[in-house]
C-alpha cells in the first residue's frame, strides 16, 4: 500500500514586517522567541525560520549577536531545521542582510528572489495607534524597495553556498522564478530547490487561487522535479494557501512574521496554534507532517551537526 505524502511545515515565527504594538502575542526578545520557536516545532514545524528583534522596542535587528541566545536553546530543546533570514528588513543593506546567516552557518537560509516594491503601509488604517514612533515611520513609507538586484543574490549565494547552508528561495511572483532558473542555469545553485512562493504582500503577486496554480505551473515548467513547492500566504490568506498547496503536493509555511490571525478578527495567541491548524488540514487530506529528518532528506540539507551554534 502506498505510504501518504509527508508535508514539510515551516513556521516563520516573527520577521520583520508585524510590530509590537500589533499584537501582544508576537515574540520579541531572545528567550520569547526561542521559547515560541520550541513551541511550534511541537506542535509540527520541521522548519522554524527566524528574525531577530530589539528587546526594547521591538524594531528588526539584523546582528549576529542578536541571534545567538535563542539559536543555542532552540538546538538544545528541539532537532527541527533552523532557518535564518538574509531578508532581514527591506530598509537594510545586503552586508547587513547576510551577516547573521554567515556568521551562524544554518542548514538554510531565506533568499529573496527579486527586488519589489513593498507596501506595508495599509497596515496604518487597522493599527492606526502605535506605541513606537518607529513603527509608524516604517510602516508608513511608500518608497521602501526591496532591493535584490542579481549581484546582490549572487552575494548571497557565493557567500552562504561554500558553507553548505541551501536556499527557501522565496519567489514574490513570476519573474523570481525565472531569477532562479538563470542561476540554476549558470551552475551557482543546485537541485533539489527549496521554492517559497509567496501569496497577498502588497507589491508582490496576489493572493487569487487562480496566481497560486500560475506560479505552481510556471514552477513546474522551469524546474520539474528539481524543486519542493511551499506556500506563504500573508494575513487572512494564510490557511486557505496553505490548504490549497496541500491538496497541490506542496509543502506550507505559517507563523506570525506571515500572519497575526487564526480566524476572522480573532488574533493567533502562539505560532503554535496557528502550525496546529496547518496540521489539521494536512491530516485531514489523508497527508502526514514530515519530521525535522524527513525534511533534511527532502531538502538533502547538511544536517544540525555541521551548523555555526
Amino acid at each position: 500500500m502506498a505510504r501518504p505524502r509527508k508535508v514539510i511545515i515551516t513556521c516563520a515565527v516573527t520577521g520583520a514586517i508585524h510590530t509590537p504594538t500589533m499584537s501582544e502575542y508576537l515574540p520579541i526578545t531572545a528567550s520569547e522567541i526561542a521559547d515560541v520557536a520550541i513551541g511550534a516545532a511541537e506542535a509540527g514545524a520541521a522548519v522554524v525560520h527566524l528574525h531577530a528583534r530589539n528587546p526594547e522596542d521591538g524594531r528588526p535587528d539584523q546582528s549576529p549577536e542578536a541571534f545567538t541566545p535563542f539559536l543555542g536553546v532552540i538546538k538544545q530543546a528541539s532537532d527541527c531545521v533552523v532557518n535564518i533570514t538574509t531578508g532581514g528588513a527591506p530598509t537594510m543593506t545586503i552586508e547587513e542582510r547576510v551577516r547573521p546567516a554567515q556568521t551562524h552557518r544554518p542548514e538554510v537560509a531565506s533568499l529573496n528572489m527579486g527586488s519589489m516594491n513593498f507596501g506595508l503601509f495599509p497596515m496604518l488604517k487597522r493599527f492606526p495607534d502605535l506605541k513606537h514612533q518607529w513603527e509608524r515611520d516604517y510602516l508608513g513609507n511608500k518608497n521602501i524597495i526591496f532591493n535584490n538586484s542579481f549581484g546582490q543574490i549572487e552575494y548571497i549565494l557565493t557567500t552562504l553556498g561554500p558553507l553548505g547552508t541551501k536556499f527557501e528561495f522565496e519567489c514574490y511572483d513570476t519573474a523570481h522564478l525565472y531569477n532562479l532558473k538563470h542561476f540554476l542555469d549558470e551552475g551557482i545553485v543546485k537541485a533539489p530547490l527549496f521554492i517559497q512562493t509567496v501569496f497577498g504582500l502588497m507589491g508582490g503577486i496576489g493572493a487569487h487561487p487562480e496566481d497560486v496554480q500560475h506560479m505552481k505551473r510556471t514552477a513546474d515548467r522551469l524546474f520539474g522535479d528539481q524543486y519542493r513547492w511551499s506556500v506563504l500566504g500573508a494575513g487572512k490568506n494564510q490557511l486557505p494557501i496553505a490548504a490549497m498547496a496541500a491538496a497541490m503536493g506542496g509543502n506550507v509555511r505559517v507563523g506570525l512574521e506571515d500572519s497575526l490571525w487564526i480566524g476572522p478578527g480573532q488574533l493567533a495567541r502562539s505560532n503554535a496554534e496557528q502550525v496546529r491548524k496547518a496540521r489539521q488540514i494536512i491530516e485531514g487530506l489523508g497527508l502526514e507532517l514530515a519530521t525535522p529528518d524527513e525534511a533534511r532528506e527532502i531538502l538533502e540539507l547538511k544536517g544540525a551537526d555541521k551548523v555555526g551554534f
